[in-house]
Parts: structure tokens; C-alpha cells; sequence
């Protein structure tokens, strides 16, 4: 990958939630998560503990009874809401709509699977649900370019080149996003080829080596992070940050580019701190408090 005359996100950039002191419980910020399947029980749980680390008031996760005992157990501080079965469908929308009401945004897909129901489940939630969301993982695999508005979506190349294609872009424009080594020249193709997408108040973060964020008007560029970062769960922790910290500001932009800075970051400090690659997902949640009080 090639940097050409790139500005990165810097820590003057960075602008956290301010939180009154006299504020009340749900004043800065309520997340609910919908995610978690038989298969990936732990992301759910990820995602939501590094929205809380973020400084939310609350985080309730939806998820399969299974997976959602196993979030109590692991910890005490997610409330979570149990559904029969072991993946998510379209039964579930109704319960999913009303549970939003009471939420400043909707964090969807970590660990939610791929079957059938569970892809048409995401598409109509992300399409008839209004609120502001942050959707990662296998729920981007699900939806298209039509389907979302007031988003960040937070995909790796993988999961950008299955949104393209959901959203019929012609082949030959995925291919030259897939091969273009160049960044800059990359991330202006992108913008180009989701330019509608963009214009209905969505943010796209392409997680890499360099993280891509876009806006409708604005592209910006964070580097930092290490290959240790290629374990799974660091996404669900950058996109719990997203959501976490979009519930306390309402500000798509500035919330994509705090969680990828944060998110970066801590994987440097932990790659030092373990003296290698041996740190986890969890481990990352752990240190999200200790890179807040250095901004």
C-alpha cells in the first residue's frame, strides 16, 4: 500500500463527548445491540463492553437466549434480552423495532451469521429502522447501498467488496477497488462509486493497515495498528467504540474517526505492553479507559 502526500487523523482531531455534571442516567447515551449467533457468541459481548468503555450510560444486547446467558455470564454490566433459537429472523423484527424506542442508536451484525433468515432479518431492520447505526460484519453482507441511512458502516475489503456487490456496481469498478495499491487513488473510487450512499448521511470506515473513513463531503486517513490486530473480535471492539460514542455525540463523522484513533492506538500500546502479538480482543476493551484520559 502506497501513501502519497496523506494527512492522517491526529489526537488534535479527536473530540470526546462532553459529559454535565449533573446529568442523569441515559443523558449521554443508550446502545442497543443486536448481534450474536450459536456460532460467534462472543462478539456481541465485545462489541458492547467497548461501547460502555466508551462512556454510555447503557448497552442492552439483543441476541439468541444461548448467546445472551453467555453475555450475562461474562458480564454483569450488559442487560441483554433473549430470543428463542439460535440465529436471528424475520420473526424477530417486530421485538427488535420496539426496543429501539427507547435507544440512541442501533449497533447491528457482530457475530450474527449468515443464513437466509438472518440476512433478510438485517435488510428489513437496517432499512425500516430510523435510528442512527453503526452496522458491521456479516449485517453489511446483507444490505445494499439502498437500504441505509444515518449509518456508519464498518466493513473490511472483504466485507465492502460483498455491500458493492449486493449493491450491483459493476465487477470491473470492484476489481480496480480490490487491486488499486495506491490509497488515496482508492479511497476517491470508493467515494465516487457510494456517492449516493454517502449523500443520505452515511460514513463508511474501510478497516485496514490504513483505516479509510468517508463522509459525503470529506475523506480522512488513520494509520497505526499492527498485525496483531488481524485477531478476531478487534473489529467488534472498533465498531462498539463507533456506536458507543456516536449514542453520546449524534455526530456520524467525528464518531468514525474517535473509535478508528482509539482503536489503532490501543493495538500499539498492547503490542508493546504484551511484547508482542499475544494480546485479544478482550484485552483491548480493557485498555480503551487508559487511552481516554490521554486525550
Amino acid at each position: 500500500m502506497k501513501f502519497y502526500k496523506m494527512k492522517f487523523v491526529t489526537k488534535s482531531q479527536i473530540k470526546l463527548p462532553k459529559r454535565k455534571s449533573n446529568s442523569h442516567k441515559g443523558d449521554n447515551g443508550l446502545v442497543l445491540a443486536v448481534g450474536g449467533s450459536s456460532d460467534f457468541p462472543g462478539a456481541i459481548a465485545l462489541a458492547g463492553l467497548a461501547a460502555l468503555r466508551s462512556g454510555c450510560d447503557l448497552v442492552k444486547i439483543i441476541a439468541p437466549e444461548k448467546v445472551a446467558w453467555a453475555v450475562n455470564a461474562y458480564s454483569p454490566d450488559l442487560i441483554t434480552v433473549k430470543l428463542k433459537g439460535d440465529y436471528f429472523n424475520l420473526n424477530n423484527f417486530n421485538a427488535v423495532k420496539k426496543s429501539t424506542e427507547k435507544f440512541d442508536v442501533l449497533l447491528i451484525g457482530n457475530g450474527i451469521g449468515l443464513s437466509k433468515s438472518t440476512r433478510q432479518f438485517c435488510k428489513k431492520t437496517v432499512k425500516n429502522i430510523k435510528k442512527m447505526k453503526v452496522i458491521d460484519a456479516d449485517a453489511i453482507k446483507s444490505i445494499s447501498m439502498s437500504d441505509a441511512e444515518n449509518s456508519i458502516i464498518t466493513p473490511h475489503s472483504k466485507e465492502l467488496e460483498y455491500f458493492l456487490i449486493n449493491s450491483k456496481i459493476n465487477k470491473n469498478i470492484i476489481k480496480k477497488i480490490n487491486n488499486d495499491k495506491i490509497i488515496k487513488n482508492k479511497s476517491k473510487l470508493i467515494k465516487k462509486t457510494t456517492q449516493k450512499f454517502l449523500d443520505k448521511n452515511n460514513i463508511i470506515l474501510l478497516k485496514g493497515k490504513v483505516d479509510i473513513i468517508i463522509s459525503k463531503n470529506r475523506i480522512f486517513y488513520a494509520r497505526g495498528g499492527n498485525a496483531g490486530m488481524t485477531k478476531g473480535g478487534t473489529g467488534d471492539v472498533l465498531a462498539g467504540l463507533c456506536a458507543g460514542f456516536l449514542a453520546q455525540s449524534k455526530d456520524l463523522l467525528q464518531s468514525a474517526i474517535n473509535a478508528s484513533y482509539f482503536n489503532k492506538k490501543i493495538g500499539d500500546i498492547l503490542l508493546k505492553k504484551k511484547k508482542g502479538f499475544t494480546y485479544l480482543a478482550s484485552d483491548m476493551v480493557e485498555e480503551i479507559k487508559r487511552i481516554k484520559k490521554r486525550i
